[in-house]
């Protein structure tokens, strides 16, 4: 039995997603938009703007970050130990070989 695919994002990862580049693209359309004889020099193009980006970031870092409930698995059943016990032995080391070229 092969198990499911397990995807890195859920449901709500990516609705957190939309929503921060919708607030990006708010954010970029309100820098651009503005008083044309302040060439957007005002408190859309100057504040609101650049607030809007950053919420947007912080929603987008939240969008990775945060883990979908729904992806959670449930902690498999323990494994039963061997009846018998094995002896561990020591790791042999390999031989060094001398270097194969000449110091100078």
């Amino acid at each position: 039995m092969t198990p499911a695919p397990r995807f890195a994002f859920g449901p709500r990862n990516y609705r957190l997603m939309w929503i921060g580049l919708a607030l990006l693209a708010a954010g970029f359309i309100t820098m651009m938009f503005g008083d044309k004889e302040n060439y957007g020099e005002d408190f859309v193009g100057i504040t609101l703007g650049p607030l809007l980006l950053v919420a947007g970031f912080c929603v987008e870092f939240a969008a990775i970050m945060v883990r979908d409930k729904s992806l959670v698995v449930a902690p498999a059943a323990p494994v039963a130990p061997l009846s018998t016990p094995v002896a561990t032995t020591a790791p042999v080391a390999a031989p060094v070989a001398a270097p194969a070229y000449k110091r100078l």
